[in-house]
C-alpha cells in the first residue's frame, strides 16, 4: 500500500479549538462540553454538562460549532482523546477540545479519526506537548503534525472495516442504556408509586407500607474491606484487574497488583465522592482514585440491586463541589418486607447480568478493534 505524507492542516478544511472567553452559564439551553464528558470509547456523554444560552451559540464562529463528520480533539490535561462527531444537535465545547473539520476532497473524515485515535498518533502528540503539571498541545503543534494516508479508496475501506466495530458496540451500548430504563422504571413502580405486587392488600401510613420502614442510607450499609487504592498515574491501560473509580468511565484502567482486589463474591457499588457517579459492579476489582466509595448492604431485605437503584434515586445535586459521601448517607430510603424484596431481586438480577454480559462484549470488540487499527493503519493487512 502506498502512503502519502502530509500535515494535518494540509487535510483539513480548519483546525480550532472552543471560544477562549469563559461563556455564559445558564439551568437550559445549548450543552457545553469539557473533557470530563468525553468517555473512553471516545463518545460524548451529554448526561451532565452544563449549559449556555442559544444566543451564545448562535454567534459562534462557524468553525467552532461541530457539525457530522469533525473530529474533536483533547489537546490540554487528558490530551489525545479523539471524538468523532455523528451529532447534529448543537453543542458548546471548551478551549481545551479542538476542532478538526475534515476536507473531504483529502481525506475520509473517519479514516482520520482513526488515525488519530491510533496509539502511534498518541506518541507524536506526547512528543510535541509540552507543560509538566498541565500538558498541552497547541494548535501550531496540531496543524503541522504529519500522518500517512493511503488514496481515497484505500481509506474508505481501512474506515468501513473499522467502523464496523464500532457499530456493534455503540448497537449494545443501546441495549444496555435501555435494560437501564427497564429496571429504574421497575424500581419507580414498586418503590415510588408504590404498585408493587400486592399492594392493594397493604396499609401504607405516611407514604410506608406496612412491614416495611424508612431509614438513613448510613444504617443500612456495611464495610467492604480495605484494600489497596490504585493512582491515577499508576492506571494501566490493559492489565489483569479492571480498576473501577468515580469517573464517567466505567472502567478507568487496568493494573496488575493483586493487593488492590476487591473481591467480594458479590455485586459492590460505587459511589463518587465528588462525581456523585453510582456504579454497579459485577466483577472482582481494584478501587481507583480517592473519592471512591464502596458500598454494600447489610440488610436482607436491602439487596445489592435494590439498594443501588435506591441510591440512584437520591438527588444530591443541591450540593454542588464537595464531599458527598456524607450527605448521602444522612438520606432516608424504604426498606422493604422481606418477600417484597427477594422478589424484586429475582426480577432485576437478570437484567443485571445482562447488561454485565453486553459490557463484556463491548470491551472484546474494542480490544479487537485497537488489535486491528495499527495493523491497518501501517499497511502490514492490505486492504
Amino acid at each position: 500500500m502506498i502512503f502519502e505524507k502530509v500535515k494535518l492542516e494540509e487535510i483539513c478544511s480548519s483546525i480550532s479549538d472552543g471560544d477562549h472567553q469563559a461563556p455564559p452559564k445558564v439551568n437550559k439551553g445549548v450543552p457545553f462540553v469539557t473533557i470530563s464528558n468525553i468517555t473512553n470509547t471516545n463518545q460524548l456523554d451529554f448526561s451532565n454538562t452544563m449549559f449556555v444560552p442559544q444566543e451564545y451559540y448562535d454567534k459562534l464562529d462557524s468553525k467552532r460549532k461541530a457539525q457530522e463528520g469533525d473530529i474533536l480533539y483533547s489537546v490540554v490535561g487528558s490530551f489525545g482523546i479523539p471524538v468523532y462527531i455523528k451529532e447534529t444537535t448543537p453543542f458548546v465545547f471548551q478551549r481545551h477540545i479542538a476542532i478538526l473539520r475534515p476536507n473531504v476532497d483529502k481525506i475520509v473524515p473517519e479514516f482520520l479519526y482513526y488515525t488519530m485515535l491510533n496509539r502511534d498518533f498518541y506518541m507524536k502528540a506526547d512528543a510535541v506537548a509540552i507543560g509538566a503539571a498541565q500538558r498541552t498541545i497547541s494548535l501550531t503543534a496540531l496543524r503541522n503534525m504529519d500522518i500517512d494516508i493511503p488514496d481515497i479508496e484505500k481509506q474508505k475501506k481501512i474506515a468501513k472495516i473499522l467502523t464496523a466495530y464500532d457499530v456493534l458496540i455503540e448497537n449494545n451500548q443501546k441495549q444496555i442504556k435501555l435494560l437501564e430504563e427497564v429496571a429504574e422504571r421497575l424500581y419507580k413502580e414498586w418503590f415510588v408509586d408504590l404498585h408493587f405486587p400486592r399492594y392493594k392488600d397493604v396499609k401504607v401510613i405516611d407514604g410506608v407500607p406496612e412491614e416495611w420502614n424508612k431509614e438513613l442510607i448510613g444504617n443500612v450499609i456495611g464495610k467492604v474491606s480495605r484494600t489497596k487504592q490504585i493512582k491515577t498515574a499508576d492506571y494501566l491501560s490493559e492489565g489483569s484487574i479492571p480498576i473501577i473509580d468515580q469517573s464517567r468511565d466505567f472502567i478507568a484502567g487496568y493494573t496488575n497488583d493483586s493487593e488492590a482486589l476487591v473481591n467480594t463474591g458479590t455485586p459492590v457499588i460505587v459511589f463518587g465522592d465528588h462525581t456523585r457517579i453510582l456504579k454497579y459492579i459485577q466483577f472482582p476489582f481494584a478501587k481507583g482514585a480517592d473519592g471512591t466509595q464502596l458500598i454494600i448492604s447489610d440488610r436482607t431485605n436491602m439487596p445489592q440491586s435494590l439498594l443501588y437503584l435506591s441510591l440512584i434515586a437520591v438527588d444530591l445535586s443541591n450540593y454542588h463541589y464537595a464531599r458527598h459521601f456524607k450527605y448521602l448517607k444522612a438520606e432516608s430510603i424504604l426498606i422493604p418486607s422481606q418477600d417484597v424484596a427477594d422478589e424484586f431481586d429475582r426480577l432485576i438480577s437478570p437484567i443485571f447480568s445482562q447488561i454485565q454480559k453486553l459490557r463484556e462484549k463491548c470491551y472484546k470488540l474494542s480490544q479487537a478493534r485497537d488489535r486491528l487499527l495499527p495493523k491497518l493503519m501501517s499497511g502490514e493487512i492490505e486492504v
